[in-house]
This record gives C-alpha cells, sequence and structure tokens, in this order.
C-alpha cells in the first residue's frame, strides 16, 4: 500500500495517483486495476470516481491544465499592454515547463473527443494577450493558427519515426548510400544534434527548436501588427 492509500479515496486522489504514475512510467502503464494496486483498493471503487479510462484520462487533462493555469494567470492586462510579444512568449515558455514535466500530456491532448474547460480557459488567456496588444480578432484568430501546438508549450510533430516500430540505426553501407541519394539530409542530420531527454518531449521537439519556432512565429507577428 502507497502513502496516497492512507488518505480518504477521492476523485482528486484518484486523478492525483494516475498523474504520478504516468508522469514516472508512462501512459502504458496506466489501467484501473494497476491505479487501483497503487492506491490500495480493488479496481472497482475506482468507479464510483471516474467512470471509466476515458473519463479519467478526461480528468488528468483537466488537473494538469489547471495546474498549467495557475502558473501562467489569466493573460491580457497592462503587462501585454506594454509588450505583448514578451508577455505572450513568457505565457508559452511557462506551459512549456509544465508539459515537460508531464511529456504524456501532448499525446493524451490530441486523443480527447471533449473539450476541456481548463484548456479553453488558457486559450482565453492567450487571447487576452493577443487583444491588449493590439491584435484584431481576425488577426489573433490567424495568430492561434500560426502557433499550432506551441501556443500550448510544444510542437506537433510531423512524424515521429519511432512511432513505427522500426529500427532506426543505420548500417555504415546504408548511410553511404543515403549521402549518395540525399547528400544535404544526410549532412544536416550528421550535423544537427538535439539535446537531452529533461528538455525534449517529442523526436524533434528540445527546448531550442521549440523556442527557435516560437520566435519565428512572433517576429512575423510583429511585422503584421505593424
Amino acid at each position: 500500500m502507497t502513502e496516497t492509500a492512507k488518505r480518504p479515496l477521492s476523485r482528486d486522489l484518484v486523478l492525483e495517483t494516475a498523474i504520478a504514475l504516468v508522469d514516472h512510467e508512462g501512459l502504458g502503464a496506466l489501467s484501473m486495476r494497476r491505479l487501483g494496486q497503487e492506491l490500495g483498493v480493488e479496481a472497482m471503487s475506482l468507479y464510483h470516481h471516474v467512470a471509466n479510462k476515458e473519463a479519467l484520462l478526461d480528468g488528468m487533462v483537466d488537473a494538469v491544465v489547471g495546474e498549467l493555469n495557475a502558473e501562467v494567470g489569466a493573460g491580457g492586462g497592462a503587462e501585454a499592454e506594454r509588450d505583448w510579444a514578451a508577455a505572450l512568449r513568457a505565457r508559452i515558455i511557462t506551459a512549456r515547463t509544465v508539459m515537460l514535466r508531464h511529456k504524456w500530456l501532448p499525446a493524451v491532448l490530441e486523443s480527447r473527443t471533449s473539450l476541456s474547460a481548463p484548456l479553453v480557459a488558457y486559450y482565453e488567456g492567450v487571447l487576452a494577450t493577443l487583444r491588449a496588444g493590439g491584435f484584431s480578432n481576425d488577426l489573433a484568430h490567424h495568430t492561434l493558427h500560426a502557433l499550432g501546438s506551441r501556443a500550448i508549450g510544444f510542437s506537433q510533430e510531423l512524424f515521429d519515426p519511432a512511432q513505427g516500430g522500426g529500427d532506426l540505426e543505420m548500417s555504415e553501407a546504408e548511410m553511404t548510400a543515403m549521402a549518395a541519394s540525399f547528400p544535404h539530409l544526410t549532412a544536416m542530420m550528421a550535423e544537427v544534434a538535439h539535446e537531452g531527454p529533461d528538455t525534449t518531449i517529442g523526436w524533434c521537439d528540445d527546448q531550442t527548436e521549440f523556442e527557435f519556432g516560437l520566435d519565428v512565429v512572433l517576429d512575423g507577428l510583429r511585422v503584421r501588427l505593424g
């Protein structure tokens, strides 16, 4: 029995324990049975607090995005009026620190079929910041599309080779053949190294790449806003 099992079973405790489990062991470790073991109860007891695993995941998203909202604040205000780009950048970088604490969240967000109220509140803060900075509703709308998932702290990958389950290691002969056919791609891959796992969420989504992409968008928006 874990320390959490000494507390009375509640929805908040179930979500807290599920989040801690997935933070440490990944989404693959999460099941109602395993969660029950962590809490020292039968899995059936959990259904008094969450209807099923999908409802559990919905609750976990709401809890973590609620944590995020508490850190970034409401958005807008005098700070955004003075420098909307700095205010928006700080908001997004703070969001990323939460994503790095909960690296499973991007994948779960992308799989949800219901709208998260805390997530809507987060985007309301983004829009409040843009509007305070002088953006029209039309330009703010374009901005959300341009930012994409970066608005909430992660880069949505075009594809992830590891998802196919194949071996990404290449032999020397394969590398030589690739270099002959795709010299620019091979040269780039040989030269570029991504940061370590502490600052990385996706295949190519490390902190440096994330901030580079964000700053490119913000620079372009400054020009558009004029």
